[in-house]
């Protein structure tokens, strides 16, 4: 059909500087095709692959958008050990406020299954932090007043039910 055109090493810097903003403007697919663009040209970029990674999560809200599956995939390629906790409990964090956000009934234990696994992921980085970086906290607490705050996110009743996440 169409054969895509390669940006140059040149231009992946002013490329990036535009992911944010896209994002920002809530235009998370073009944030998305730049860092797949960067990605084509440096496949190793940190600030592309995180940046790819949160253009996805962005968009867990539309229907029929990227799966978690999708973002999970890239944490592999994201370097040290902090850095992919941190990012697993963003996807799922994020995951969970989609969720919370579609508003539909009898999601409370879903939402909670996902900030609850984020929040672990969240504990994991925060034992792995360096010093001065507080953000695994703050996203910690994050989860724990959006559960707090909302009455219908609890545990899924014990039983011999499952829940499944994507």
């Amino acid at each position: 059909m169409f054969e895509l055109k390669s940006m140059t090493a040149a231009g992946i810097r002013r490329a990036l500087g535009k992911v944010e903003r896209y994002r920002f403007l809530g235009e998370p697919w073009e944030a998305e095709s730049i860092c797949r663009d960067v990605l084509e040209v440096d496949p190793d970029n940190q600030e592309a692959i995180v940046q790819l990674l949160l253009a996805l999560t962005d968009q867990f809200t539309q229907w029929g958008g990227p799966t978690v599956g999708a973002a999970r995939a890239l944490l592999p390629r994201i370097e040290g050990a902090y850095e992919r906790a941190y990012y697993a409990g963003m996807i799922c964090e994020k995951k969970g406020t989609a969720t919370l956000r579609g508003d539909a009934a009898g999601t409370g234990p879903v939402v909670y299954q996902w900030l609850a696994e984020a929040m672990q992921h969240y504990d994991e980085a925060e034992a792995l932090r360096p010093e001065g970086n507080d953000d695994a906290i703050v996203r910690w607490n994050s989860c724990a007043r959006l559960i707090m705050l909302h009455d219908h996110v609890v545990p899924a009743p014990v039983s011999g039910e499952v829940i499944l996440l994507e």
